[in-house]
């Protein structure tokens, strides 16, 4: 990840991202999700069009779900600077959350080439439930509560990166205003990984 891209053209990257997360659901849906046999046995029952619609509106809430998630994320790493005393900006928060974002491109890209090329012929329930490099993979997702299931989908190797480059784009900004750059691990640590884990924990006390 380059540090360029933390000071990048906003609306560019923002409609990179989006344009790409879009191929990549397109690619998902019809060359993995429709091909599997529970799929091809509701495509023409109602339910199965409930899908096809349910996933459109997937494609056009891609860039609201960008939108509200680095509006939020952004404001969180924003006040955890603000209450480490780093006169960073809102907006330099908010361009740090979504040059990060591109972390999760990769395990898409993975799930899609291991779909497409390894296991050829899987169950929807695979599908949905497969996440690469993340604690999913040391269970077996048929014996595992659904309340389990997001949070070990989520805890990742890509969630590290996700943090990490979370880290360095704080530190680009901060060493412009010459801050040291040991307390930005406290600072996305306090504000980002804090928040992470409290919500982990409430889906999972709430999930029915």
């Amino acid at each position: 990840m380059q540090t360029s891209l933390f000071s990048s053209d906003k609306k560019l990257t923002f409609i990179t991202l989006c344009l790409i997360s879009v191929l990549l659901l397109y690619v998902k849906k019809s060359f993995i999700e429709y091909e599997t046999a529970a799929f091809e046995f509701l495509q023409d029952r109602p339910e199965g069009m409930v899908l096809r619609l349910i996933s459109a509106l997937q494609f056009m809430a891609i860039p609201f779900i960008y939108l509200w998630k680095f509006t939020v994320i952004g404001f969180v790493l924003w006040v955890g600077c603000f209450l480490f005393g780093y006169r960073i900006t809102f907006t330099q928060c908010w361009s740090v959350v979504m040059a990060a974002e591109f972390v999760f491109i990769l395990p898409e890209i993975i799930k899609i080439g291991w779909f497409l090329i390894v296991q050829r012929d899987p169950s929807l329930p695979e599908v949905q439930s497969f996440y690469p490099l993340s604690l999913m993979n040391l269970f077996d997702y048929t014996l595992i509560n659904k309340r389990f299931a997001y949070p070990l989908r989520a805890l990742s190797v890509f969630e590290v990166l996700y943090v990490l480059i979370l880290v360095r784009g704080v530190n680009h900004y901060s060493f412009q205003i010459h801050k040291q750059k040991s307390a930005t691990w406290w600072i996305v640590s306090c504000s980002y990984v804090l928040i992470f884990f409290l919500w982990l924990i409430f889906y999972m006390i709430v999930y029915k």
